[in-house]
């Protein structure tokens, strides 16, 4: 006994364990579907009892009022991405409903009556066809229409056309993802995901495009499956059960129409689920909101569509109840939302108006420490007197002018030039200007707002009438002049310019002058970025594994020291790369890049007669040169008497000022090894000396010796 005790006890126990794991399996969902799938394979094989077959047509039904519900208060598509595999889903329910169902009516229609495949089939042919199969017929056909010409042929195309649009502006979204990215508007993780639900949105579409294929299958399926019930039906009730052919119709006919209307109700419910997916595209609401949120936002369409609607009531031979009813309750929803929406655009005005005032009734609160010490890196102050040409009404302002300066230096040297701010300054004379570069001093002037400034390009002195002065930019002499001499000035061959041009022009040289100072390691990194995407793989090659962006912004900044322009970058990082395989010094790394730039320098310098007026240092001064550079060849540093010294600078002075006397401006052209140690000297003295290497004469470029110092 005790025996047969312990082993009915261990009986139980291995029972609630296997019942324990079957109830751990199926409280996992990739279990429960994978049990759900052989369920539904399952009913295409083996036989179903009919109350079986009622369970499965209601979850049918069931399941495909769900997913239309689902597909109406979801905001967005994407929302509802695992669609196709729901609509396949769905497909393969009704499916194996349908062979089930079809294996019940043929084998007990003809013993059983209506009731052969269960009462869900019995209530439809009894409800539906009111009694008449040829109703039940007619409305079947039209249910099939419906489904299959209108909504799923409808659906099908539109899931067509948005996935070939959808994959074909695929490389423009992600070039536009891209863009905001290196533009800063939008983070990494912003980026990614962007990414993933653009991908998401193209493969949704893809697969929306083949799961209408379903829905067409199926109506097919459903129509082949009602023919072959009738007419097997009618065969097997004839021959095998001997029922006259118009029992066997009416029988066989009942159940089968009851059968495809079962089937056809939820296929058209998921139907129109699919439509209302694929036309949601762009819509970000659920479908009640944008309908009538778009339907009802326009008062007098409501209202116009009444007024018709009125008119149709007292046509002859129309009814006049529901016209009038129709047309009276549009009119009072349309005066209703007109005066709704007055209402909230009288609110939001008195919102605004609130805020407004709340803004300028707020107290000012303090700034905090890090905006005291930022610095303007370029900042124009005026006197009280010379405000009127930023706010003239009529002619160029000055802002306009600077912005136009700002996209020529652009262009012109390949630096983009920092904001200028301008605002006044009530301690300046009131026809003063001031500069600061960095917050220091650059330049100053002062200025004749309502006269125009007069200089004669050949030197002599200005026989106008007007008040004598100096040109702030360059220091020559002009003179303030009135208005209406422009046209004697001009006819006499002098150069005339208005006070914004002055200030204009008195900018951009301090700009170039400071140009070095102003390149920033930021600014440089930012040139690094916005190079075409073909250049970005020399930059990878490049930084920092040979030279870091600092070692590359000085490079650049001795560049822009001797005003060459850097606007072809991509030149400028070739030479970059190939110094820095055998040197490392920047000086030296600055040399080979300009030899380089030998066309653009050549061409920058080339005068209007067409060649480059030379004037070349002697053999002499080359080796003198040569013999007091000392150290190593990376830190090589000139070493040479002050006295020796103070003998060249006097030369190069003499030299410049003579042919400054005939109108040439010549390059001072020497050897590669000593150019930029002459530069060093010479731009002390005379700063706007072009100073060249043999190197960067252009083999094509015309040349003309001037004279040898």
């Amino acid at each position: 006994m005790a025996e047969g005790a312990t082993e009915a006890v261990a009986g139980g126990n291995a029972l609630r364990e296997a019942w324990g794991r079957l109830v751990a399996a199926l409280q996992r969902g990739d279990v429960a579907l994978a049990i759900a799938i052989l369920a539904i394979l399952t009913a295409l094989i083996i036989p179903l009892a009919p109350w079986v077959l009622d369970m499965g047509l209601s979850i049918s039904i069931t399941f495909a009022v769900l997913v239309l519900m689902v597909s109406v208060f979801i905001e967005k598509p994407l929302q509802f991405s695992s669609f196709p595999t729901v609509l396949l889903m769905a497909t393969l329910i009704r499916l194996s409903l349908n062979m089930a169902s079809t294996r019940l009516i043929l084998s007990h229609g003809a013993t059983d009556g209506v009731t052969a495949a269960g009462h869900v089939i019995a209530a439809f042919s009894s409800f539906i066809m009111s009694g008449n199969f040829i109703i039940g017929i007619i409305v079947f056909t039209i249910l099939v229409i419906v489904n299959f010409v209108v909504i799923t042929k409808g659906s099908g195309r539109i899931a067509e056309v948005a996935a070939r649009f959808t994959l074909d502006g695929l490389p423009g979204k992600q070039m536009a993802i891209d863009a905001d990215l290196s533009a800063g508007l939008i983070d990494e993780n912003q980026a990614r995901k962007r990414r993933s639900d653009l991908e998401a949105e193209s493969q949704f579409f893809g697969a929306m495009d083949g799961a209408s294929k379903f829905v067409r299958g199926d109506a097919i399926a459903g129509l082949l499956i009602v023919a072959i019930n009738i007419i097997a039906g009618m065969i097997i009730g004839m021959v095998q059960h001997g029922l006259s052919f118009s029992q066997a119709a009416d029988i066989y006919t009942r159940l089968t129409i009851g059968d495809g209307l079962v089937t056809q109700v939820p296929a058209l419910l998921v139907s129109v689920a699919a439509g209302l997916l694929v036309t949601k595209a762009g819509v970000q609401e659920t479908v009640d909101r944008a309908l009538f949120q778009q339907l009802a936002g326009y008062p007098r369409a409501i209202g116009t569509a009444g007024a018709l609607m009125g008119l149709m009531a007292i046509v002859p031979g129309m009814p006049f109840v529901p016209f009038a009813v129709l047309s009276m309750s549009m009119g009072v929803a349309a005066v209703f939302l007109d005066r709704h929406q007055r209402r909230e655009a009288g609110r939001k005005a008195l919102e605004e108006e609130r805020e407004a005032a709340m803004q300028s009734a707020a107290p000012s609160t303090e700034e905090p420490i890090s905006t005291a010490l930022r610095i303007d890196l370029v900042r124009l102050e005026l006197g009280y007197g010379l405000l009127q040409m930023i706010n003239t009404p009529k002619g160029v302002k000055l802002t306009d002018q600077i912005k136009a300066l700002r996209r020529a230096l652009a262009g012109e040297m390949g630096f983009v030039m920092p904001s200028v701010r301008i605002q006044d300054n009530m301690q300046l004379a009131a026809n003063t200007y001031v500069i600061y570069v960095k917050e220091v001093e650059t330049g100053r002037g002062d200025l004749r707002p309502n006269m125009l400034l007069v200089m004669d390009p050949r030197g002599e002195e200005i026989t106008l009438a007007g008040e004598k002065t100096r040109e702030p930019t360059f220091g020559l002499p002009a003179m303030w002049v009135d208005p209406v001499n422009r046209e004697e000035a001009l006819f006499r061959g002098y150069t005339v310019v208005d006070p914004p041009t002055i200030i204009t022009t008195h900018i951009t040289e301090l700009i170039k002058d400071n140009m070095s100072e102003l390149l920033s390691h930021a600014e440089t990194q930012k040139l690094l970025d916005e190079l075409d995407r073909e250049q970005q793989k020399l930059v990878t090659e490049l930084v920092p594994n040979l030279m870091t962006v600092g070692g590359l912004q000085r490079v650049l900044q001795n560049l822009l020291a001797e005003r060459v322009s850097i606007r072809d970058l991509p030149t400028i990082l070739e030479g970059v790369s190939e110094a820095c395989g055998h040197t490392r010094n920047v000086m030296m790394i600055t040399e080979h890049v300009r030899a380089r730039l030998g066309r653009q320098i050549s061409d920058s310098n080339t005068g209007p007669n067409g060649f480059i007026p030379l004037l070349t240092l002697s053999p002499e001064w080359e080796q003198a040169f040569a013999e007091s550079l000392i150290g190593q060849t990376e830190e090589k540093q000139l070493s040479m008497a002050p006295s020796r010294l103070q003998d060249f600078i006097g030369r190069v002075r003499q030299s410049f000022e003579r042919f400054a006397m005939e109108g040439e401006a010549p390059v001072l052209l020497t050897s590669p090894m000593v150019r930029p140690y002459v530069r060093s000297i010479v731009e002390r003295f005379r700063p706007t000396t072009v100073v060249m290497s043999q190197s960067e004469i252009h083999p094509k470029a015309k040349i003309k010796t001037l004279g040898q110092i």
